[in-house]
């Protein structure tokens, strides 16, 4: 039997208003060490105030490619990606 380990791609909103993106294995682990001031250097100095956005990948190719897409989006289009995606 196949064992597909999933990979996460997400955005996180920090307390000026700008957007951290990155991608996990773990999602849960990986935002503990977020909050917690021990993640990405962009996390520590610009601190988390919440997930907003995750997309779910079979592969990790696939979740490195769309996090590198993701991250040059400007702050207005990741505002459009994460707004399109809430459920009303």
């Amino acid at each position: 039997m196949l064992i597909v380990v999933p990979y996460y791609v997400y955005i996180l909103r920090c307390d000026d208003d700008s957007y951290y993106t990155g991608f996990s294995e773990d999602l849960p682990l990986r935002m503990k060490l977020h909050w917690e001031g021990k993640g990405a250097r962009y996390t520590r100095m610009h601190k988390p105030k919440k997930l907003v956005y995750v997309e779910r990948f079979d592969s990790r190719s696939d979740a490195m490619n769309r996090e590198k897409q993701v991250k040059k989006l400007n702050h207005h289009q990741k505002y459009l990606l994460i707004t399109s995606h809430i459920k009303t």
